[in-house]
């Protein structure tokens, strides 16, 4: 799915499935989340279609947009979730997931979100070092509770991605070094406490190819025959995510391109038996959401023009942070304005603050625009930076839209502050 197919143009206006993206400005304002609830849906039916008459399980990831209303589409979808704190695990509740279909990630659990995790009954816990290994087996044994465990362990392939959300290389912090793991899995077994019931690895995010999928999962493969060879049997098989999107001219496999191999090689090397797990996020909703933004001033210089919009930074991090590419699309393109060049940037006061640069685009004081691609790790990494209220987020339903998240007002930024009173 292309960023604009729940996004079209019609009669020269941008729409969010059948609704102009001027009157969704007018009723709630900018900048604006705005989500398709079409596009969530065609994305989770890709990966259906990619797992029919298999044994798979498809668990969000819940990281790359955490909102209620996002996360109840998909649980009503069927779907699984992986989380990565305590705090996402209440959001999941919250949102009527069925705790037996949660994953627990991260390379950082504390005592109180393993224990939470644990009266849930989650699914699995994805272990990512010896230490956390002890810490559950104790928390478990003092609960008088046994934790399902797998080791997410570090295959050493390059997903060929940004290096900043590249998680599968040895230097990197997640996971057990895959040679390790045989050692830990036998310690695993003899604390009473712990459960094993799979292995998980997660090599990174957009990620365009299948190649290192494949390296990975052979690798994971000649681990679970070393396992058996010791007699640990695993229940599941977990993939992790990653797999990228289109935010330019990438060409991102469809998931059944992805799975077909991945189940043909797990049926060749006699293990179909296992249970595969998948934990997308960026695919499931990147494209299904725009940040709606209006142009406050032009600005032009001896070196560059600007056009200073009203989102910023802390309404999109990933330009900034990973020098992100996403594509701005004017919701009403004019015909007589002369097209210049600009860089799209934020009123924070940082250098550092654009959202995009060097977009030639014809535009004028006023203006709305649709930043693409920003349903995944747009609102979720936002910040209230300059005392900026997070902004609001809206879906839409054919000719429907519902507020899911009102825009923060300014003394809710400060509410649970305090001056202390000195005698």
């Amino acid at each position: 799915m292309t960023a604009d197919t729940q996004f079209p143009l019609r009669d020269g206006i941008l729409h969010a499935e059948d609704i102009p993206l001027p009157e969704l400005a007018d009723r709630y304002g900018t900048p604006l989340y705005i989500y398709s609830r079409a596009a969530l849906h065609d994305a989770w039916h890709r990966y259906a279609r990619a797992i029919a008459g298999h044994d798979a399980l498809i668990c969000y990831g819940v990281k790359a947009n955490s909102n209620l209303a996002v996360l109840h589409e998909f649980q009503q979808l069927g779907a699984g979730f992986d989380i990565v704190s305590g705090g996402e695990l209440e959001r999941i509740l919250a949102a009527g997931a069925d705790p037996r279909l949660v994953v627990f990630s991260g390379v950082g659990k504390q005592g109180w979100e393993i224990r939470k995790a644990l009266a849930a009954g989650i699914k699995c816990f994805n272990v990512e070092s010896a230490a956390e290994l002890e810490r559950l087996a104790d928390i478990a044994r003092e609960l008088g509770v046994r934790a399902p465990v797998s080791l997410r362990v570090n295959p050493d392939v390059d997903a060929r991605t940004h290096p900043y959300i590249s998680t599968g290389l040895k230097e990197n912090k997640f996971g057990v070094d895959i040679r390790q793991a045989p050692e830990l899995y036998r310690q695993a077994l003899q604390h009473p406490g712990l459960e094993i019931v799979g292995v998980d690895c997660h090599i990174g995010s957009q990620i365009t190819q299948i190649a290192p999928y494949l390296d990975a999962l052979d690798k994971l493969l000649d681990l679970i025959d070393v396992l058996a060879a010791d007699g640990i049997a695993l229940r599941h098989l977990d993939l992790g995510g990653g797999l990228g999107i289109r935010y330019t001219d990438e060409n991102p496999p469809d998931p059944a391109e992805l799975l077909t191999p991945v189940f043909a090689a797990l049926a060749a090397r006699g293990m179909g038996h296992l249970q595969l797990i998948l934990e997308p996020g960026r695919s499931l909703v990147g494209n299904a959401g725009v940040l709606l933004t209006r142009i406050e001033y032009l600005k032009r210089t001896e070196a560059r023009n600007f056009a200073i919009v009203d989102a910023a930074m802390n309404d999109l991090m990933r330009p900034a942070l990973y020098e992100a590419w996403h594509g701005v699309v004017p919701v009403a393109p004019r015909t007589g304005t002369p097209i210049e060049t600009y860089d799209i940037v934020g009123p924070i006061c940082e250098s550092g603050d654009w959202l995009a640069r060097g977009r030639a685009l014809p535009l004028e004081q006023g203006d709305l625009l649709a930043i693409q691609s920003a349903g995944a790790y747009a609102f979720s990494m936002s910040s209230q930076y300059n005392t900026r209220p997070r902004a609001a987020e809206v879906l839409v339903d054919g000719q429907n839209s519902w507020l899911i998240r009102p825009r923060e007002t300014l003394q809710e930024l400060y509410a649970q502050e305090r001056i202390p009173h000195r005698a």
